[in-house]
């Protein structure tokens, strides 16, 4: 896609004359397709793995468009829930049906292309490193890490994953000083 079309004006301008739900669905998706991204990066580490997971997020997100309610919550907001949910069903239908893959080793992990499109450097195995001790956590600690590494909000972390802020803030207490550890 070129840089023309993904301009968050021209998105925006997308949205706004969107004839139908399907345009306006489109365009939304697309200004906010980061999001899919950073959930499929954060909950698999194969390349066919994250397609599928981005492909399930895309079509669970269109089936439930017609609930959106953009009085109620922003649209990437409701994204993130919509992303998470299907990841987090993915990994529990994995574990369910004893589906394992190999660990990826330093060397995979190294040439796994950076989501967040910017180019490798030296604070990558630190990065990778950060991944792979998350990667590790539990569905709903994973969930939240990423979120709390995409800087959303306490509140808006509670409204995506249905829990209190107060418990937000208390889980993400936990997990820094449980990855400050395994990361010494």
């Amino acid at each position: 896609m070129d840089n023309a079309t993904s301009e968050p004006a021209t998105i925006a301008r997308r949205i706004s004359a969107a004839d139908s739900p399907q345009q306006r669905f489109a365009a939304m998706l697309e200004q906010h397709r980061g999001i899919v991204l950073r959930i499929a990066y954060g909950y698999c580490r194969h390349p066919e793995d994250r397609r599928d997971l981005v492909q399930d997020i895309g079509a669970q997100a269109w089936r439930a468009f017609p609930s959106f309610d953009d009085t109620r919550s922003r649209f990437s907001t409701w994204l993130y829930r919509v992303a998470l949910n299907v990841a987090i069903s993915q990994v529990r239908n994995a574990a369910r049906h004893q589906r394992h893959h190999a660990d990826l080793d330093d060397e995979a992990i190294a040439a796994l292309p950076d989501p967040t499109g910017h180019g490798h450097d030296e604070g990558d195995a630190a990065i990778r490193q950060l991944y792979a001790v998350i990667d590790r956590l539990e569905p709903l600690d994973r969930a939240l890490m990423l979120l709390y590494l995409d800087e959303r909000s306490q509140r808006e972390i509670a409204e995506i994953l249905g829990i209190s802020p107060s418990n937000v803030a208390t889980r993400i207490h936990r997990l820094k000083q449980r990855l400050r550890g395994e990361l010494a």
